[in-house]
């Protein structure tokens, strides 16, 4: 799966949580914080493959994308105003300068829905939002003259310029434009949210117009503008998506395709373990020579069983869940794996039992030859 932006990290990836002692949700799986096969790239698969809305699940990365593309481009301003610029030319706006100074360093470890931020985030991004919206209509009046309070001449958008990094400021470069958080805005609208868009997604009508009318009539781009539609399209997959996601990966190890054309094969087998069994009763062949019926008749109840429980235990056992029809990955989440064990154990247990049902069944009962 690929990232929509060619900018470097603000921060390092969350790292997965090795001791987790239950199933994960979906706020940690959209962090990052999961092993496979309950990881972003499973789910992933599954929101393209089994749900078909993978537009949905695009849409909220983007949108995650683009505020962690805004926390990188203030982080960064902040630090070349509080570190490498004099204070005399440390902002246009006395008030921009102040937001900027208060925001914080904005260490959050992921972009994740609003409703799931501590106050400490909710009231960074809330700042750090204000100063985009101050930048812009600061920057906005003065586009093409590009000159502050002062009347002291400055490029055209103060702060969103890439300083050059062989000029005798202290200051560093800049690596994210203010176009670029711009243009980041305007993608994720123009693929997912105007009507007849390339990947259209489905919103209540009045989040969709409310996020249109923002950012083309009043020419926004801070991440706040997102936030009503972010949250509703995880609360979607958290209520719509996410639990079968689950049962699929935390209590099987099977995709649905593999699923019928093991349910095909069992059923085959087990057409054939009777024929066979009846053949050889009426022939009245000896208990030995129907010994034979042990193999159709426990391939067709493990193949039947793999296709109730959505689990084939053998694999599972050895630590192997399929994602993609006879594509499979290592079970990398501890909890995972001691439940997908316990449930093979159970469905190996079942499957003897009736195996050897019908094994004893058909090769003691007495043959009689018509």
């Amino acid at each position: 799966m690929d990232e929509q932006s060619g900018h470097p990290a603000s921060t390092p990836s969350p790292q997965p949580e090795p001791f987790r002692n239950r199933l994960p949700t979906l706020f940690e799986v959209l962090s990052r914080r999961t092993r496979p096969p309950v990881d972003l790239f499973s789910f992933y698969i599954y929101m393209r493959d089994q749900q078909r809305s993978v537009d949905y699940l695009d849409f909220w990365l983007d949108v995650s994308q683009h505020m962690s593309l805004c926390r990188h481009y203030v982080r960064e301003l902040r630090r070349s105003v509080l570190i490498g610029t004099p204070d005399m030319d440390k902002a246009g706006s006395i008030r921009s300068s102040a937001i900027l100074e208060n925001i914080g360093d904005m260490n959050h470890p992921a972009a994740g829905p609003s409703m799931y931020a501590t106050e400490k985030e909710k009231d960074q991004d809330a700042q750090m939002s204000a100063f985009l919206r101050e930048e812009q209509a600061q920057d906005s009046p003065n586009e093409s003259a590009g000159t502050d309070r002062r009347g002291t001449s400055r490029p055209s958008g103060y702060f969103s310029t890439p300083q050059d990094p062989t000029s005798d400021s202290n200051s560093p470069a800049l690596t994210v434009a203010r176009q670029d958080i711009r243009a980041s805005a305007e993608k994720i609208l123009y693929t997912f949210l105007l009507p007849g868009a390339e990947r259209e997604i489905i919103l209540p009508g009045s989040i969709t117009q409310d996020v249109t009318t923002s950012i083309e009539e009043f020419g926004r781009d801070d991440p706040e503008v997102f936030d009503v539609a972010k949250d509703y399209v995880f609360q979607a997959m958290e209520r719509d998506a996410f639990p079968g996601f689950l049962r699929m990966k935390a209590l099987g190890n099977l995709i649905p395709p593999t699923l019928v054309l093991r349910l095909i094969i069992g059923l085959l087998a087990m057409f054939g373990g009777f024929w066979a069994a009846f053949v050889l009763i009426f022939l009245d062949m000896d208990r030995l020579t129907r010994c034979w019926l042990i193999l159709p008749f426990t391939l067709g109840v493990y193949f039947l069983a793999s296709y109730q429980y959505s689990l084939d235990p053998v694999l599972a056992l050895i630590g192997f869940s399929e994602y993609t029809p006879f594509s499979f990955s290592r079970i990398h989440e501890p909890y995972i794996r001691k439940l997908l064990a316990r449930r093979s154990l159970m469905v190996l247990a079942v499957t003897a039992l009736i195996d050897a049902a019908l094994c004893l069944l058909f090769i003691l009962v007495p043959g009689k030859r018509l």
